[in-house]
């Protein structure tokens, strides 16, 4: 599965195959519970930041409704999946016929991920919940994040939501719920999850065998907020080198500054720099809005709508020229400028 998942990080798990969670006891208890009650809800909307367990949890308690169909004999809590087993041999590797993960399909040409989930994807929801389960077991849908659905594919998860079928279950993922439409939200029971405390964070990545140095521990830390994901590209893919290469180039003057924007924007523009690069666009603007905040914070309302402005003008123009396929050390370059 994780040869074939262009969206799994370096030195990550797949969900799937995930047998630990670290940081998210609260959430798990009251699934179970919920579950056990046999008053659970049919759709189930996880939210949180990106990167913190959101996927592995969906799959978690997949598991634990697929091994206890019966919701008043299921145990009150969720033990680690047992990934030898039947169910969780079938999850690994995508084979149950009662689950289905929908997230952005890959691009047969590219092989990259298509900008969004279509509603072509959720047609394969509609055959998979049409479809009459041999053992009678629950059909269980993860839709990993929603927030990539383009209008016409959440419409028709709405329609779906609102007739579910029988037995039928919706993990909706999302990192910015704010994106979904309100009516899915309003059709789904919403559990938060927060981003991961320091010793729960090194407590994920001592399970994915990454060990932080004690030099660079706490910077690390700061930099990922609480997100695995954040960290990985930290570590493994030269984040923390992107970031302060960021900070040189925004110092910078005169010819200096426009030569150092041009070999950041060849790094970030270069072959397989993918995740490198939407990681330093999310850095980005996520960096205009704290110093919007901070601006706010200290009185200086109009430095602060400036920021703010900028913020959005950056990721509509992202947006365009990935949509346009647009020359990316192009796009960097003229980003940076604006920042600058």
């Amino acid at each position: 599965m994780s040869e074939q998942d262009p969206s799994l990080l370096d030195g990550a798990i797949p969900p799937a195959e995930n047998d630990k969670l670290f940081g998210h006891d609260a959430a798990q208890d009251f699934l179970a519970r919920s579950y056990r009650s046999g008053k659970g809800h049919h759709a189930i909307l996880i939210e949180g930041p990106e990167g913190i367990g959101k996927a592995t949890l969906a799959y978690r308690f997949a598991a634990h409704v697929l091994a206890h169909p019966d919701p008043a004999s299921a145990p009150d809590f969720l033990a680690d999946p047992d990934l030898e087993s039947a169910i969780g041999r079938q999850i690994a590797s995508g084979a149950s016929h009662n689950l289905l993960h929908l997230a952005r399909p890959r691009d047969e040409k590219t092989g990259r991920l298509k900008s969004a989930i279509t509603v072509d994807e959720i047609r394969r929801l509609t055959k998979f919940f049409g479809q009459t389960s041999g053992t009678g077991n629950w059909r269980i849908a993860i839709v990993d994040p929603a927030d990539d659905m383009n209008r016409n594919a959440a419409n028709a998860v709405l329609k779906m939501l609102e007739e579910p079928p029988k037995r039928a279950m919706f993990l909706v993922l999302s990192h910015a719920p704010g994106k979904l439409l309100p009516t899915i939200r309003s059709r789904c029971q919403t559990l938060t999850l927060s981003a991961l405390s320091d010793p729960d964070m090194e407590q994920a990545l001592g399970h994915l065998g990454v060990t932080l140095p004690a030099s660079g521990r706490e910077a690390v830390l700061s930099a990922a907020k609480g997100s695995v994901a954040t960290a990985l590209k930290l570590v493994n893919y030269g984040g923390a080198d992107i970031v302060a290469a960021y900070r040189d180039t925004l110092s910078a003057t005169g010819p200096q500054a426009r030569k150092k924007m041009h070999k950041l924007a060849d790094v970030l523009s270069g072959k397989d720099a993918e995740t490198i690069y939407d990681f330093f666009i999310e850095h980005v603007t996520d960096d205009l809005v704290e110093r919007a905040r901070g601006a706010a914070l200290s009185g200086d309302l109009g430095e602060a709508n400036r920021l703010a402005r900028l913020s959005a003008e950056i990721t509509e123009r992202v947006t365009v020229s990935q949509a346009y396929n647009l020359d990316r050390k192009q796009t960097i370059i003229s980003l940076l400028e604006s920042i600058a």
